[in-house]
C-alpha cells in the first residue's frame, strides 16, 4: 500500500464462528460500496484471532484522505455499516471501532479508544450520542481553542447569529419555533437572556475611569483649574509659595447650615407613621427612617442608586414569572403550560436588553463620529417605538389570535407589566435604602 498522511478508521467485528460465510459476504459487498464514497482511498478486510475458540474476528479498515474524510466516514459509511450489522445479525456480533494514524501502512500506532472518554458510552460517530463530546482524544491546538471561543462571532451560520437575527427582526418567532420543537439551531433561551442582560449592564453602567482609575490620569483639581486673583489664568497652586491661606468662619457657618437643612429634610416623627400594620411598624420606625434619609442626603443618593443598579438584574428575574402568570390568565384556553408563557417573556426581555444595548452603543458611536443630534435622536426614538410594536406582533405570532382580541390583551398586559415593574423597582429601592 502506498504511503499517505491520512488516518485509518476501522471496525472490529467479533461473532460466532458459524456466521463466517455470512459475515464475509456482507463485508465484501460493503467494501465495494464504501470505495464509491469520496474521501475513502481504500477499504480492506482481514481476519483476526480472538480469545474464544468458538468465536471469529474480522477487521474492516477504511483508508481516508484527510481528517475531514474521517468525520464523514464515521457519520455516514461506518455508522450505516454498524446499523446494517445490528439489523442483520443482532446481538450475535460485537462491534468496536477505532482510529489509526500512520506514516506507512506497516507501522500503525495504537488506536484511539472506541468509548467516550467523558461518559464511557460506545462511540458510533465523531460525537458521543450520550453527552455530545467529540470523539477525538488528541489535545487541541491553540488555534482550535481560539476558534472555539470566538468562532461563533464570525460564522454566519452559527447559533449566535441564527438566534439574534430573528430575535430582533421577527418578533415571537424564536418562541414559536422553540415551542414547535425547532431548538438545536438556537441558543438556549435562559442562557441567551443571562448573556444579553450581562452585556447590557456592562455597557450601560461600567465606567472604565471609575473601575480602572489606576490606568488613567487623575482629574485636575479645582485649585489647578481656578485662575489666580489677578486674573492672569495661572493656577492657585502657586499661591502656596506665598504662604498659607486662612479662612475665617464661613465654612463652619455653611456646614452648620447644611446640617440644619438635612435635619429639616429628614424630620420624621412617629405620628407620621400612624396607620401602618404591625409588621411594618416594627421595621419602619421613625428613627430608622431618619437614619436612612440622612445617609441618602449625605451623598446625594449615590450609594442607594448604586445598590439599586446592582439589584436590578435580580428584580427583573423576579418580574419574569409574575408576568408569565398574567399571560397564563390572559390565555386560559391556549392549552399552554405555564413555562411556555414564561419562555415568551424570557425572549421578550432578551430582546429588550439587546435593543437597549444597541441604542447605547449607537449613541456613543454617534458622539465619536459627530453625527448630527437630530439623526441620533430620531434613531433612538424609532428604536424605542419598535419595542411596543414588537410585543404586539410577538403576541399574535405565538398565540395566533386576531388583531382586535390581541390588542385588548396587549393593553391589559402592558398595564400589568408597568404596574409590576413599578412595584418591583419600588421594592428594590426600599431594600437598597435599608441596606446602606
Amino acid at each position: 500500500m502506498a504511503e499517505h498522511s491520512g488516518p485509518i478508521f476501522q471496525l472490529r467485528l467479533v461473532f460466532d464462528s458459524g456466521s463466517n460465510d455470512d459475515i464475509d459476504a456482507w463485508l465484501g459487498e460493503h467494501a465495494r460500496t464504501a470505495l464509491r464514497q469520496p474521501g475513502i482511498l481504500d477499504c480492506s478486510t482481514f481476519s483476526v484471532v480472538v480469545d474464544a475458540a468458538d468465536r471469529s474476528g474480522r477487521i474492516c479498515q477504511y483508508v481516508l484522505a484527510s481528517d475531514a474524510a474521517l468525520d464523514d466516514c464515521r457519520d455516514s459509511v461506518a455508522a450505516q455499516a454498524e446499523a446494517d450489522l445490528l439489523l442483520k445479525f443482532g446481538d450475535a456480533v460485537d462491534i468496536s471501532s477505532g482510529v489509526l494514524r500512520e506514516d506507512s501502512s506497516r507501522e500503525l500506532p495504537a488506536e484511539e479508544p472506541s468509548n467516550c472518554l467523558n461518559c464511557g458510552t460506545r462511540l458510533r460517530g465523531q460525537y458521543c450520542g450520550n453527552c455530545g463530546q467529540r470523539s477525538r482524544s488528541r489535545l487541541i491546538s491553540l488555534w482550535e481553542l481560539v476558534s472555539d471561543a470566538f468562532g461563533d462571532l464570525f460564522e454566519l451560520d452559527s447559533r449566535l447569529w441564527q438566534t439574534l437575527v430573528p430575535l430582533v427582526t421577527r418578533p415571537g418567532q424564536l418562541t414559536h419555533d422553540y415551542l414547535q420543537g425547532r431548538r438545536a439551531r438556537f441558543m438556549p433561551p435562559f442562557r441567551m437572556y443571562l448573556v444579553l442582560s450581562l452585556v447590557f449592564f456592562i455597557v450601560a453602567f461600567f465606567n472604565p475611569r471609575e473601575e480602572l482609575s489606576l490606568f488613567f490620569e487623575p482629574p485636575a483639581s479645582e485649585a489647578d483649574l481656578e485662575p489666580d486673583r489677578q486674573g492672569n489664568g495661572k493656577s492657585d497652586a502657586r499661591a502656596a509659595d506665598r504662604g498659607p491661606v486662612f479662612v475665617f468662619g464661613d465654612d463652619d457657618d455653611e456646614a452648620g447650615g447644611t446640617d440644619a437643612e438635612e435635619d429639616e429634610d429628614c424630620d420624621i416623627q412617629s405620628s407620621d407613621l400612624e396607620g401602618l400594620s404591625a409588621f411594618l411598624a416594627r421595621r419602619l420606625t421613625a428613627e430608622r427612617l431618619r437614619q436612612v434619609c440622612l445617609q441618602i442626603v449625605a451623598d446625594e443618593g449615590k450609594s442607594v442608586m448604586q445598590k439599586v443598579i446592582n439589584n436590578v438584574p435580580a428584580a427583573l428575574i423576579v418580574l419574569l414569572p409574575l408576568m408569565a402568570l398574567v399571560l397564563k390568565a390572559l390565555y386560559p384556553l391556549s392549552r399552554r403550560y405555564y413555562v411556555e408563557h414564561l419562555l415568551f417573556f424570557v425572549h421578550l426581555h432578551a430582546f429588550l436588553f439587546l435593543l437597549l444595548t444597541l441604542q447605547i452603543l449607537f449613541s456613543r458611536l454617534a458622539a465619536l463620529v459627530s453625527l448630527p443630534d437630530p439623526i441620533v435622536t430620531l434613531t433612538v426614538v424609532a428604536a424605542s417605538l419598535y419595542a411596543p410594536v414588537y410585543l404586539f406582533i410577538a403576541m399574535r405570532r405565538v398565540y395566533g389570535q386576531g388583531r382586535f382580541v390581541t390588542f385588548l390583551k396587549y393593553i391589559v398586559l402592558t398595564i400589568a407589566y408597568f404596574a409590576g415593574f413599578t412595584t418591583i423597582m419600588a421594592l428594590t429601592f426600599a431594600l437598597a435604602a435599608f441596606s446602606i
